[in-house]
């Protein structure tokens, strides 16, 4: 387990992914060993063997050798392509999310982190997991280019303002691991870091039971929509409905004014809260007005979690079934929030 307020030159392996990273690591290591050595080695044999011995020799005509040429075509052919392939695999594991991750929620701020587990539980600077659960990470920023690391896990992403960026793990032992800011952000960049608590299940569903939330992001988003926003007056369905319809329509293609057609995903739904006339469905007018400044990341966030609700979207949250009464959850709680209300001009 980490402690130390520093990072070790090589930090604890504790995800797991982490040990293909590091073979990663080590392979380019030793290659880059492999080659310098005998380089180095060469320069000083070749320098102290052809030295200049007499003023303006005429040295031997040399001639080249096609198997000298394909030898040393051929390996560096190879190293590069083991090279890709396994960057290729490292990267293919860690970025593609698992459907069955459970969804925590993260914002990024001058200078800390704001973060939100599906139940609704809010940490700052401070992350925590169960031991052998993937955990999904939803990240945007409030305002500069962020990056949430966690060295030991071997995983980094940047949090990059106006969207929504992905990361996940698999912690494979308790323990106290660094989290880190990776991108230079300001002035008190150094210190925008934190914790991430891995903790054994039965320690995990007692933390949640003794931080229960008011509310969820579903909940939070289901206020603002019918609510606080007044998003329900066009998009609520019946016979005087404006907006289009937001029931199912989560992952869904939508067929677009002009004839297009787009993903409803988290993004969609954000850019329809924010931008409104830039993608109009199909069959409505372009009435909605924008929310741009109006509303939050953290709010954002919640309005989209209720809107993949809305689409019966259920997937795995950040807690067990055994902290689920406890903190106040339900199936249709426990959907991933990511992005904001849908368009009322879609």
């Amino acid at each position: 387990m980490q402690t130390s307020s520093w990072v070790p030159l090589f930090p604890d392996s504790a995800s797991t992914f982490s040990w293909q990273v590091d073979a990663l690591y080590a392979y380019l290591i030793l290659i880059s060993v492999a080659f310098t050595i005998p380089i180095v080695v060469a320069i000083f044999f070749f320098a102290i063997k052809y030295r200049e011995r007499e003023k303006y020799a005429t040295p031997e005509e040399m001639h080249g050798s096609i198997v000298l040429e394909t030898v040393w075509s051929i390996i560096p052919f190879v190293i590069s392509m083991t090279i890709f392939l396994g960057g290729a695999i490292v990267y293919y594991e860690q970025y593609r999310v698992p459907d069955d991750a459970m969804d925590v929620y993260v914002v990024g701020k001058q200078w800390m982190w704001k973060i939100q587990h599906g139940t609704g539980q809010r940490e700052i600077n401070e992350l925590h997991v169960p031991v052998g659960r993937k955990v999904k990470l939803t990240m945007t920023t409030e305002d500069v280019l962020h990056d949430f690391s966690i060295p030991a896990f071997r995983t980094k992403a940047d949090v990059v303002p106006g969207r929504y960026t992905y990361m996940w793990f698999e912690a494979t032992k308790p323990g106290k691991y660094h989290l880190y800011c990776a991108e230079y952000c300001g002035l008190n960049h150094s210190g925008m870091g934190g914790w991430v608590y891995v903790m054994e299940q039965r320690d995990f569903d007692n933390w949640l039971a003794g931080n229960v939330s008011g509310q969820t992001p579903v909940e939070q988003g289901k206020d603002l929509f019918q609510n606080k926003l007044g998003c329900a007056s066009c998009h609520a369905g019946g016979a005087d409905q404006r907006g289009a319809k937001l029931e199912g329509i989560f992952n869904k293609d939508v067929k677009l004014v002009g004839g297009a057609t787009v993903k409803a995903d988290e993004a969609y739904i954000r850019n329809s809260i924010l931008n409104p006339s830039a993608q109009v469905v199909e069959g409505y007018q372009p009435i909605m007005p924008t929310f741009k400044g109006q509303v939050t990341e953290e709010q954002l966030v919640s309005l989209v979690a209720y809107i993949k609700s809305l689409s019966g979207d259920t997937s795995p949250t950040s807690q067990s079934q055994a902290a689920a009464p406890a903190a106040n959850t339900s199936a249709a709680n426990t959907v991933a929030p990511a992005k904001p209300a849908a368009n009322a001009n879609k």
